[in-house]
């Protein structure tokens, strides 16, 4: 598997894994309009990993605000999971993060996500309680 910095050309073969992993929530901030602008604000730090035949196998967005992290669509395909695809793009995205002085990430997962929630727990994320997010357009 090749891993590397997400960049424009992934973006459909990206979108098309979202569509298909259980448990994503997707919106028009999906749009390609909106995913080109988020990795161009945060160049090189949401990663991808490639099957030696060229298919994208895995994604991880990543970004910061300039205090704390943030990770969004970490997603492996159904025949690419089980290999340590998914703890290498977080991995990778989290030295990202520590280069640019960022030392705590969040994510998010819809509640109703198991496979997600045991993902995370199971790379030694701590789900927290206490929290609760609000949302709003800027419209």
């Amino acid at each position: 598997m090749l891993y590397r910095a997400m960049t424009a050309e992934d973006y459909e073969a990206a979108y098309h894994l979202w569509e298909n992993t259980t448990g994503m929530g997707l919106s028009e901030a999906d749009s390609r309009e909106e995913i080109l602008r988020y990795l161009e604000r945060n160049p090189g730090i949401s990663q991808v990993c490639i099957e030696e035949d060229g298919t994208l196998a895995g994604t991880a967005m990543c970004g910061h605000d300039g205090r704390r992290g943030f990770m969004y669509h970490v997603a492996v395909s159904s025949g690419s999971r089980g290999q340590g695809a998914g703890r290498e793009l977080v991995k990778r995205c989290l030295e990202r993060l520590r280069e640019e002085g960022i030392m705590k990430c969040h994510l998010m997962v819809i509640q109703g996500n198991g496979l997600g929630r045991s993902f995370w727990t199971s790379i030694g994320w701590q789900e927290r309680d206490g929290l609760v997010l609000f949302s709003r357009d800027s419209r």
